[in-house]
Formats: structure tokens, sequence, C-alpha cells
């Protein structure tokens, strides 16, 4: 297993853990899912050097076997024309870059399995984001379906004055005005009972005022007035 599939491992181990405590995991979702396109763009970075490395190995080797062949015709041509000394010359750069094709061939072979296992990696590492992605989508809904009840939770426990249906609406609208009308009648009745109050006053007084007057008469009588 490579260091970077073990890192993803426990990156992926520490994310479960942390989505059992997060009261939004949407957002600790996105943040993983971020950290994980992070993690893609830097791979897929690594695989074009990959490649690109991996070209140039497959040319150097390439190049380094037709140049072994093509010395090793030069040393059949020089021994064929009884130059040995020539022929020798030309195997010697012929073992050399027979070694030289080797050295290259081992290098290339290393370079594309390390390139196959990256590709291995990108699948998986694509193939997990787009789980997560979907995962996060679903979580997304349920939070939306779990705000919209709460909200409407709230409203039908926060009716007011109105209460929980129109009936009951109405029927405090009614105590109200009932009240209303009360209210409209003690004060009546208060007006109307300090209009007979002025009234019975008003007679006292004026019952006062006429015996008032008997009495000065009969006093005046006494001393001779006559009416």
């Amino acid at each position: 297993m490579s260091i970077m599939r073990r890192v993803r491992d426990i990156t992926v181990a520490t994310l479960n853990e942390r989505l059992e405590k997060a009261e939004d995991p949407v957002k600790l979702i996105d943040q993983f899912l971020w950290s994980t396109r992070e993690e893609i763009i830097q791979a897929e970075r690594l695989y074009q050097q990959y490649t690109t490395h991996s070209q140039y190995l497959k040319a150097q080797w390439l190049q380094a076997e037709q140049q072994r062949e093509k010395r090793e015709q030069q040393a059949v041509t020089a021994l064929k024309a009884g130059e040995e000394q020539m022929a020798r010359i030309a195997l010697q750069e012929k073992v050399s870059s027979e070694e030289r094709a080797n050295q290259y061939r081992e290098l290339y072979d290393q370079s594309r399995q390390d390139t196959l296992e990256l590709e291995e990696q990108l699948r998986e590492m694509r193939s997990e984001y787009q789980m997560v992605y979907d995962k996060r989508e679903f979580y997304a809904a349920r939070m939306e379906s779990l705000r919209l009840q709460q909200r409407l939770n709230s409203r039908y426990g926060n009716q007011g004055e109105f209460g929980s249906a129109p009936n009951s609406m109405f029927r405090k609208i009614d105590d109200r005005i009932t009240d209303m009308e009360h209210e409209a009648r003690s004060l009546r009745d208060v007006r109307r009972m300090g209009q007979e109050f002025i009234s019975e006053l008003g007679n006292t007084v004026q019952s006062a005022i006429e015996r008032e007057m008997e009495q000065l008469k009969r006093r005046l009588e006494k001393e001779g007035w006559k009416s």
C-alpha cells in the first residue's frame, strides 16, 4: 500500500469520526470534498509529470537499443572487411549501448509501474469524491427537510393571539368584543347613575329652597306682612 493510500485511509477514518459529532455534517463534508478535490488536482499534475518522464525514459531506452543494433551491424561489417580493430571498437560501443538500454528500460518499467498505480489511485479518489458528493447532496436534502420541519413546528407553536385554528381565533375575537360591550354598558350605567344623582340632588336642593321660602313667609306674616 502506498503512502498516499494510507493517508487517504486515515483521512476517511477521521471524517467518519468527526461526522458522528458534527452538528452540521454538510459543512464538514464540504470541507472534505474541497480537500479531496485539491488532492485530485495534485495527483493529476503528478500523473502528467510521470507520463512525460516515462515517455522520455522510453525514448532513451529505444534509442540505446537502436544504437546497440547499429554498432552490432557495424562490427559485423568491419569483421567481414578484415578490420578486426574497428570491429572491436564497434562491439565495445554495442556493449555500452546495451548496458544503457537495460538501465533506461529498468527506469521505464519502474516509472510505468508507478504511473499505473497512480492511475488506480486517481480512479479511487474520483470514485470516492463522487460517492461523498452524492452523500453530501442526500444529507443536504435531509438538513433542508429538517429546517423546513422546524419552521413548520415553530409556526404552529407560536400562533400567538390567534391560536392554532380559525375557530379559536374567532372565539378570541368574540370574547374581546363581548368585553368591549360590557365596558360600554358599564360606562353607560355609570353615566345614567350620575344623571340620576344630579337630578335627585337638584330635587333635594329645590325642596330645601321651598322650605326656606315657606319659613320666611310665615315669619313675615307674623310681623304683619301680607302676601
